[in-house]
């Protein structure tokens, strides 16, 4: 069945008069939750974020994992917007700011961004989701980079396009200003609504809906993505931080947008959620077993380093914060023991003598060393 999903307006941008496009408010009309095949494909996507839940109960902490699986969604979310850094980059950089780059710091502001989104929803006297937050947010996300002067934290009171050189020729023009904040309104009055649809159907609804009002001039994908890993924990449907969806989105970067104008064109909201259930089953699944993997692998060294016959206590304490620290300096070490250099060398001797750590650059300065095999449990196709 084809919808009606929106309709079309003139509007006059750069001297060019264009078909902008205008969705209808949420939820649909009618449903569609109950056809089999979908209600199939959220059972599915359920199983795998109940079972997350209960990998991420099964280590000491779930802050265990979350360090590396919110960076990995950072680099690969900024990835699809064509920005050029790795997963590695990323690690290196923490470990030395000295080596900051234009990509990085968007991958960080990205961070940074929903950092302080979940700590404005969990925090008694902070924002509620709503527009503020998001515009908040958004002010995050384009701090100090490319499209730092397109109006960070405002909505776009000037009409915008996606593809194309100029409005006629564009992919898809997004609503007028004069409609936009009518959208956007009725959008955070979506995110409050008491519903009977599943709260993973309705961040899937959210999504596509905040992409087509794209009230941004720039940053509007990342943030649309960010919204979706914001809503999980916020609804209570993940209490940890493992389930992303850029790694899914990026690796069908084309059915993706396919998906997306879809929805617009022809209505085929059914086609979209489906992909995005999909997705969450699919990176459910490879988040357990990642999160095995590494938890093992930790395990594993943790015992080859206890049984190492000159293991000193500082190198105990070092080896214990590799999984959020995967990359050190000498210096950045000498900090998170709160020690001396000599104290601080030691402990990476020992680690790197275990085989646990493995120098990756040979500045006499301020060396690096990597904690491999955990890093290489991480890697993603172009993370």
């Amino acid at each position: 069945m084809q919808r009606i999903t929106g309709k079309y307006v003139k509007t006059t941008t750069a001297g060019e008069t264009v078909q902008a496009f205008v969705p209808m408010p949420l939820p649909l009309s009618p449903p569609f939750e109950d056809r089999p095949a979908l209600k199939t494909k959220l059972h599915e996507a359920l199983a795998r974020i109940s079972e997350l839940k209960i990998a991420s109960h099964l280590v000491p902490s779930p802050e265990f994992f979350n360090y590396a699986f919110v960076r990995q969604e950072a680099v690969l979310s900024s990835q699809i917007e064509g920005i050029q850094a790795t997963l590695t980059d990323l690690f290196n950089y923490e470990a030395d700011p000295e080596s900051e780059t234009a990509d990085l710091l968007e991958v960080c502001n990205y961070l940074d961004a929903l950092q302080y989104g979940r700590s404005q929803l969990f925090d008694k006297k902070g924002l509620p989701l709503s527009l503020r937050l998001i515009r908040e947010m958004h002010k995050r996300l384009m701090r100090g980079v490319r499209g730092s002067s397109k109006n960070p934290g405002d909505f776009r009171s000037s009409q915008n396009w996606i593809g194309g050189s100029r409005p006629s020729n564009a992919h898809f023009v997004p609503p007028p200003p004069s409609e936009m904040i009518q959208c956007l309104t009725l959008l955070e009055d979506y995110l409050h609504q008491d519903s009977s649809e599943h709260p993973l159907i309705r961040i899937g609804y959210i999504h596509v809906q905040f992409e087509t009002i794209h009230p941004f001039l720039d940053g509007n994908g990342r943030l649309g993505r960010l919204l979706i890993a914001l809503l999980l924990e916020a609804w209570g449907l993940l209490d940890a931080r493992l389930l992303y969806l850029s790694l899914h989105f990026k690796r069908n970067q084309q059915e993706y947008y396919k998906r997306l104008d879809a929805v617009r064109q022809t209505g085929d909201w059914e086609g979209w959620i489906e992909f995005f259930l999909d997705g969450i089953s699919t990176t459910g699944q490879e988040a357990i077993q990642t999160s095995q993997k590494l938890f093992r692998q930790f395990e594993e060294d943790r015992r080859k380093l206890l049984a190492s016959k000159d293991v000193v206590v500082p190198a105990i304490r070092l080896f214990e914060l590799l999984p959020s620290h995967p990359v050190i300096t000498m210096n950045k070490a000498v900090e998170l023991l709160s020690t001396t250099k000599p104290t601080a060398s030691k402990a990476i001797e020992i680690l790197t003598k275990a085989r646990i750590l493995n120098q990756t650059s040979q500045s006499k300065r301020n060396r690096s060393f990597a904690y491999k095999e955990y890093l290489d449990l991480l890697k993603t196709e172009g993370a």
